[in-house]
């Protein structure tokens, strides 16, 4: 949870703070897609590091990279940055914003290791429940992050909000020293989980893509995951926008910080009655969910309507992530998990830059100008009504529409049903077994 605060509420600034200085949704989607390409190019790396190091390691070398990001972020700022003239074409807002995607985007590392941590650490039986909790945690420093960044930009600035950042890294840290993960050997080759390797040597691209493909619809839930994630290039360009136009820069986190109680509340229920019998069936039906609710939450520019929409959002999310995890928990070797969970990671979310940057520059060249026009208006103004923000409106609708098909169609395929039975007929249960060294 701290962690995730300290590199959340730097990158929540940051995306608040260009678009009130620049007004422009097509360089704050732009930021904000950057932010998912550099996980996708970066979690293929950061699963490597967590299967060649002991977690605790990774957790650590993470938590150091951060504050040396964030220390250089500052840096920039003392140095060359003018919070007066903030420009998309300024070397030093560039360096400065690249700087703290970097230490933000570092974290995704301990987040690889932590899914693998409760896999080392859990028992098979209540790992859903562990990766609810996980979610609830996450939950609730999202919930502190959402409503500190939008105070303190509207009330601080960018500069105190840096140098608040810099002291919950070192907090962060200092936190973490204590901690023990008790893993006594790194186990990356072998046949200890019954499946032999090809080779285990560096990232290892190609034993991962193997392990992917052996287990029958693996492959088919990361590229529909993945789409979700194209559609969902929508929501990461668009979202900060509406909500800033909405309700402002104080108001825009509270509404996030109050909606993400919904997001503590959902972790905290599949914690306490996990995930039911059928992980994929439930993934599938959170999603089916999520992408009617976006088709609903944005048809009139009402506060009540949009805040509604989030709360259910947030509250469905946590389900959504833990029965993923805990799919991948039990069909794939352990030893792989870390490389596997960062390739899937990488596969799912380098849709989502590509279609965020390519959303935000539609929208602000086209799509928000048109709806804003008399063809515009007539055509969707008795569905959407009139206002600044009818055009992100019209986009949300649509990539829901077609989202809410995809997942339906889903529910009557082969990978599906293939995935749903692998998931009932496998097991892989190595709690209680770190202390015991593996051939």
């Amino acid at each position: 949870m701290l962690a995730n605060i300290t590199t959340s509420y730097l990158w929540f600034c940051l995306a608040f703070w260009v678009y009130l200085e620049t007004r422009n949704v097509g360089l704050t989607g732009l930021v904000n897609g950057l932010y998912m390409a550099l996980i996708a190019v970066g979690s293929i790396f950061f699963g490597s590091v967590v299967d060649h190091h002991r977690k605790k390691t990774v957790m650590v070398i993470a938590a150091a990279a951060t504050l040396v990001a964030f220390g250089l972020a500052a840096l920039v700022w003392v140095l060359w940055v003018d919070p007066a003239q903030v420009r998309a074409d300024d070397p030093a807002i560039l360096a400065f914003a690249a700087l703290v995607l970097v230490g933000a985007v570092v974290e995704q590392m301990r987040n690889v290791a932590l899914s693998t941590t409760v896999t080392l650490m859990v028992p098979e039986a209540g790992r859903d429940k562990a990766n609810g909790l996980v979610g609830m945690v996450q939950g609730i420093a999202f919930f502190l992050t959402s409503v500190i960044s939008g105070l303190s930009i509207g009330y601080l600035g960018m500069e105190i909000s840096l140098w608040i950042a810099l002291g919950l890294t070192v907090l962060a840290l200092v936190h973490l020293a204590p901690i023990r993960i008790t893993e006594t050997q790194i186990v990356t080759s072998g046949t200890a989980d019954g499946a032999a390797d090809v080779t285990t040597a560096g990232i290892d691209l190609r034993g991962s893509w193997a392990v992917i493909r052996v287990v029958p619809g693996l492959l088919a839930l990361i590229l529909f995951s993945s789409f979700n994630n194209l559609m969902g290039g929508v929501y990461t360009a668009l979202m900060d926008p509406y909500g800033l136009e909405m309700y402002g820069p104080q108001l825009w986190g509270i509404v996030l910080g109050v909606t993400s109680v919904a997001f503590i509340l959902g972790g905290a229920l599949v914690s306490k009655v996990g995930l039911g019998g059928n992980p994929v069936r439930t993934l599938l039906l959170v999603n089916l969910a999520v992408a009617a609710i976006g088709t609903v939450f944005a048809l009139r520019e009402w506060w009540w309507l949009f805040a509604l929409g989030m709360l259910a959002f947030m509250a469905l999310i946590p389900a959504a992530e833990a029965a993923e995890q805990t799919i991948l928990q039990r069909v794939v070797p352990f030893r792989r998990q870390g490389r596997v969970f960062g390739l899937a990671i990488a596969i799912e979310m380098v849709a989502n830059p590509v279609s965020a940057i390519t959303v935000a520059v539609v929208a602000q060249s086209y799509v928000i100008p048109w709806m804003d026009s008399p063809a515009g208006r007539d055509a969707f103004g008795r569905l959407l009504g009139e206002g600044g923000t009818r055009g992100m409106a019209l986009m949300f609708l649509a990539s829901s529409a077609v989202m809410v098909a995809v997942v339906a169609l889903a529910f009557f395929s082969r990978p599906y049903h293939r995935l749903s039975e692998y998931y009932a007929s496998t097991s892989q249960d190595v709690a209680g077994q770190a202390d015991t060294p593996v051939s």
